[in-house]
């Protein structure tokens, strides 16, 4: 399994760092784009709760669950975008295909959980055009941010653990804006690039508590402190010939000095409260604030844009029939189901900006130790027609695998 583990690393790890188009949503416009969900897959077909852990999957939303591991596990997932696209008089469909993360989980000892891995944290994509009378404006965004983590848990006792996770984030968000007027032969173009770089910390802890014999009571709480993001910023102004749409040439360049900053990638704080039995059923409700309003953007500001503290609101949880079971393949599969609410903090024209999702799907079971692969579905909406603003009715595809084995293990016999 390392030889595999290190073919596919190597070939995720080139595909995430690449400029892959992870959305296509002019609300990444703001910010440093879209923020990603941090989770699995398993997660996220649960509403994107994260209090849950097993020895069998990796939890890379609280460093807690590590002390739950007890295989090595290597996880991978992705997602399919549909999105339909509406104001109040027009509407258009996009579709998005990335790589949500890469992990690796590792047992050490009966108490001790590592894991490392990569995942992408923001992203950037959109294409809008504005005519106003003679005058066309056409506005683009590429790119995104992602971060490279290590994180450990360890069972302080039977019923504590507690984990941490540092992270090292990094990428570059491009905003080009393009204006052309009927009948002038050049058109302007503006580019302004940010590269973006900083390390952050992520803190969890979980507590079990068995009652009425075989009931498990989960509690869980996480915090990311406040850190600051490092913008080296470029912006670019030219003249240039569009014979067709497809082909931009540069007649006149200018390169405009634009001093770096300093953004704050703000502060968050999950709560998470579940019941279940294991190995066969579970439900939690999670509640995050993550404090938005601190956040603002690269090199501009605009009017019409305020950032709030963002809330989001889960619930979630999984139902295995019979996980013993040797007689019915189906009675071991894993059925998820959730739905979550989110303010995402971004107010625009006086409208906060909203997201709705329900999300469902399975864990199919494969191979000879507890290794599966999920695959599951997400219908919801973001944002609003009001205003003059875009409402986003979405359908999320998801898969992932999540492999398991046994490292380190010394043989009886040479």
């Amino acid at each position: 399994m390392i030889r595999k583990f290190l073919v596919i690393t190597l070939v995720v790890v080139t595909a995430i760092a690449s400029a892959q188009e992870a959305t296509s949503s002019p609300y990444s416009f703001f910010g440093i784009g879209s923020l990603n969900f941090r989770g699995t897959v398993e997660n996220r077909l649960m509403g994107g709760i994260s209090m849950y852990s097993d020895s069998i999957h990796l939890n890379l939303q609280n460093p807690a669950g590590l002390a739950s591991l007890k295989y090595v596990t290597f996880t991978v997932g992705g997602s399919h975008k549909s999105v339909t696209q509406e104001t109040e008089t027009e509407s258009g469909k996009t579709t998005a295909t990335s790589i949500n993360y890469l992990a690796l989980g590792i047992p050490i000892g009966e108490k001790f959980g590592l894991s490392f891995g990569v995942l992408p944290l923001t992203a950037v994509g959109y294409n809008l055009e504005n005519l106003s009378g003679t005058t066309l404006i056409q506005n683009s965004g590429s790119g995104g941010m992602n971060k490279v983590f290590v994180s450990g848990g360890y069972q302080i006792t039977p019923k504590l653990s507690f984990g941490i996770e540092t992270s090292y984030n990094f990428g570059n968000i491009e905003n080009v804006t393009l204006l052309s007027q009927e009948d002038v032969e050049l058109a302007t173009r503006e580019s302004n690039r940010s590269n973006l770089s900083g390390f952050s910390f992520n803190f969890g802890a979980a507590y079990r508590e068995t009652v009425f014999k075989n009931l498990e009571i989960i509690t869980s709480v996480s915090y990311t402190p406040e850190t600051n993001l490092d913008s080296e910023n470029f912006r670019q102004f030219a003249s240039v010939f569009i014979p067709n749409s497809n082909l931009q040439i540069n007649v006149d360049t200018r390169d405009v000095d634009v001093a770096n900053t300093s953004l704050t990638f703000p502060s968050q704080f999950t709560f998470g409260l579940g019941v279940g039995k294991q190995r066969n059923w579970f439900v939690g409700a999670e509640y995050t604030n993550q404090k938005t309003s601190n956040f603002n953007n690269r090199t501009f500001t605009l009017d019409n844009v305020e950032f709030s503290d963002a809330s989001r609101y889960k619930l979630g949880g999984f139902f295995v029939p019979n996980s013993n079971s040797f007689s019915s393949y189906f009675s071991r599969v894993t059925y998820r189901a959730g739905i979550r609410f989110e303010d995402t903090g971004l107010v625009i024209n006086n409208e906060n900006i909203n997201e709705f999702g329900i999300s469902f799907g399975v864990g199919l079971p494969v191979g000879k130790l507890f290794s599966n692969i999920n695959i599951g579905f997400e219908l919801g909406k973001r944002g609003t027609v009001n205003s003059g603003l875009i409402q986003e009715n979405f359908f999320n595809t998801f898969i992932s695998l999540s492999l398991n084995d046994k490292w380190f293990i010394k043989t009886l016999y040479d």
